[in-house]
């Protein structure tokens, strides 16, 4: 009950709002307005999402509710070329740390819930976590993401120290050069606290937008059982200057297309509020089966393959700018198909066992302490390979954050020719840093045609002679290099 009293106010600021900005009924009023577009109807809208600019909710509508197939071919194409536009060929790699499981939430969908028994639970020392970075350092990790489950044992100071540990922690080869968060709501305060050591992306997902399933799957009189504490989040980094930020959604929850609508009006209301700030990044993970969790084997509103392409597709045609999320819950054959579509950001070499790298080479090997299953369980090695093969350059860099290039000002550069006078040019150089220090000799030789197809690019351009010299210090010994 003190862990709640902590955060009372706090919600009862929330509670005397009169309405928050998502609008259930607004939300099927307009999907259900445009339940069978015309081609026309589709058509006008692609030829506005063609600006890469964002679309409104009844656009985004629009393409939620297409079923022609002949233009639904086109809403791939488009997305397609926006990824392109906007991020280029690139795949930024990073890999998930689980700090603790220990939870004091219960919901229904989460291995982590305090009333699931199956699960071991445990929280890392600070010498545990530096083991598990010096592992996936030396695996040819470059960025992680911090995981918690809500406890008083993983209450602010100590994410700090953890942040600090992972930062501190050098080998041979390297660092952690970026470490984001994804952790339960905070308050202003803490979140400065976060900011003060150097945190990346502050990630909390809402999990559904739709209030009564929200009430239904979060069990009230816990923390996460207040909707507006949670969906208000975003807000509070922003005004605690943590300016980089990523939203999601839990498919299989509720209806994919209400929740996608969501997606679009928390982008809007973080847009209007914060000077056209929007979030840095948008999540898409569907339910996957947890141990001792019944209602992730069979979610209510389980999302099929082919309606996840779409939903991929249509995000990225609404929010053109912002970072798109395919996590390791899918399997190889759905991440392939899916990542031309819009997706910039995967995880790979994934392991989601508190501990799991010191133990274990391959996901899913500690069930009794993984708070949902991996649907790709290979190695960053193999993840590294195929998207080689898909003639995309993988990325380590963290050159954005680490300049300054985040928020406002990451949002004014991220079209025009930023991707191409900054992103690849840093993305070949992490990429030349993994191929010497931890690649097998076929990704390798992979990648290394990649490198060049990339630098070939450039022949002709001012920062030509910058990237050839780059690489030459690169092959000399030098690293975390970067414009």
């Amino acid at each position: 009950m003190n862990f709640l009293k902590k955060y009372q106010k706090e919600f009862e600021a929330y509670d005397r709002l009169d309405h928050d900005f998502i609008d259930d009924d607004k939300i099927w009023s307009q999907l259900n307005k445009w339940h069978n577009p015309s081609q026309a109807d589709v058509r006008l809208v692609l030829k506005k999402a063609e600006e890469c600019v964002r679309l409104e909710p009844e656009e985004t509508a629009i393409l939620l509710q297409n079923q022609d197939e002949g233009t639904i071919q086109e809403m791939y194409e488009l997305a397609r070329q926006l990824k392109e536009e906007v991020y280029g060929d690139r795949i930024v790699f990073f890999a998930p740390l689980y700090i603790s499981d220990e939870c004091a939430n219960n919901c229904l969908y989460c291995g982590f819930r305090s009333s699931n028994k199956a699960i071991r639970r445990k929280t890392l020392s600070l010498g545990e976590i530096e083991q598990e970075v010096r592992i996936m350092i030396e695996e040819g990790q470059k960025r992680t993401v911090l995981v918690y489950g809500e406890s008083p044992k993983t209450n602010i100071d100590f994410m700090c120290e953890t942040v600090k540990k992972v930062y501190s922690v050098k080998t041979e080869h390297g660092e952690i050069r970026r470490a984001n968060i994804n952790c339960a709501p905070l308050t202003v305060e803490e979140l400065k606290k976060l900011k003060e050591v150097g945190i990346g992306t502050f990630q909390v997902f809402q999990e559904t937008y739709h209030h009564d399933t929200y009430r239904r799957v979060h069990a009230q009189g816990t923390i996460k059982g207040h909707y507006r504490w949670r969906l208000y989040c975003m807000d509070r980094a922003q005004q605690a200057g943590v300016d980089d930020n990523g939203i999601g959604v839990l498919f299989g929850l509720y209806d994919w297309r209400f929740e996608v609508m969501g997606l679009l009006y928390h982008t809007i209301h973080l847009e209007e509020t914060f000077n056209g700030v929007g979030p840095h990044t948008i999540s898409f993970p569907r339910i996957t089966p947890a141990i001792g969790t019944p209602y992730s084997e069979h979610p209510e509103y389980a999302v099929s393959d082919r309606d996840f392409k779409k939903l991929v597709a249509v995000l990225r045609l609404s929010v053109p700018y912002t970072g798109m999320i395919c996590t390791a819950r899918e399997p190889e054959a759905v991440r392939r198909q899916v990542i031309p579509f819009g997706v910039s950001q995967i995880d790979a070499g994934t392991r989601i066992g508190v501990g799991a790298y010191a133990k274990s080479k391959s996901a899913n090997a500690m069930p009794e302490q993984e708070q949902f299953s991996i649907g790709d369980d290979r190695s960053l090695d193999g993840v590294v390979k195929q998207i080689c093969d898909m003639q995309c350059i993988p990325s380590f860099c963290t050159a954005c954050y680490r300049a300054g290039r985040t928020g406002e000002h990451f949002m004014k550069v991220a079209k025009s020719r930023f991707v191409h006078n900054f992103c690849i040019p840093n993305a070949i150089f992490t990429l030349k840093e993994y191929l010497l220090d931890y690649a097998s000799d076929e990704t390798r030789t992979k990648g290394e045609k990649i490198l060049r197809q990339h630098v070939e690019q450039f022949q002709g351009d001012p920062v030509y002679g910058t990237i050839l010299g780059t690489l030459e210090r690169i092959e000399n010994g030098e690293r975390d290099l970067r414009l």
